[in-house]
């Protein structure tokens, strides 16, 4: 049964639901733009064609080129952390805890929101402003990611080890993602999961099948 109570509305002045709004196409724009034509080619100026916004509007709401882009963070963190959510419902995911866990992250991985996020880190190497800005997004982002890795892996249980595996199962996943923007081999890919899996139930002890 659906909720039928109606959305209270917006009792904010008129000036203030517009500049929402337009921040809202901006970092909506910006994000499109990062999965459809990557770091290098989501400049202000396709970033504003894309929002329909003017330049002023633009640099109101982000004074830089960095700010922008580390704006996009948290909607992708969002939409990384929706795959996960989808990929569990999935009934292919894998049928003990430890190997639904692990194909869980590896479906988000293979995400466009999830490798624009990774090209967002690589392009900061080299850009001190746009380095800081990410490390700062990344942070206020990280209790939302933490709670999904928590809820993900808490069949597991508790303890270091546990801790290990998720730990290492991220950033694992994170540079499979990297090498497979090079060489898109999905026999690897699934030949490297599923050693992960295997070695991951070995480092917890953990059976690979419930029991019956």
């Amino acid at each position: 049964m659906t909720d039928a109570r109606p959305v209270p509305p917006d009792d904010r002045p008129i000036r203030e639901q517009q500049r929402d709004q337009t921040r809202r196409r901006l970092l909506d724009a910006a994000v499109t733009s990062l999965i459809e034509l990557g770091v290098a080619r989501t400049t202000t100026l396709e970033v504003q064609r894309r929002a329909g916004a003017s330049r002023g509007a633009l640099l109101h709401h982000f004074p830089s080129h960095a700010a922008l882009l580390s704006a996009t963070i948290e909607e992708l963190v969002r939409r990384n952390d929706a795959a996960v959510r989808d990929a569990r419902s999935s009934p292919a995911v894998g049928t003990g805890p430890v190997e639904r866990a692990i194909r869980t992250l590896a479906a988000m991985s293979a995400q466009p929101a999830f490798m624009a996020e990774l090209e967002l880190w690589a392009a900061a190497r080299t850009d001190p402003d746009l380095r800081a800005a990410i490390q700062a997004a990344e942070r206020q982002a990280r209790g939302a990611r933490e709670r999904v890795l928590a809820d993900l892996f808490k069949p597991l249980g508790d303890g270091l080890q546990r801790d290990a595996v998720v730990a290492m199962s991220v950033e694992f996943l994170r540079g499979l993602a990297l090498s497979s923007l090079l060489s898109a081999r999905p026999d690897y890919y699934e030949r490297m999961v599923t050693q992960w899996v295997q070695a991951a139930e070995l480092l917890l002890d953990a059976p690979s099948r419930p029991a019956d």
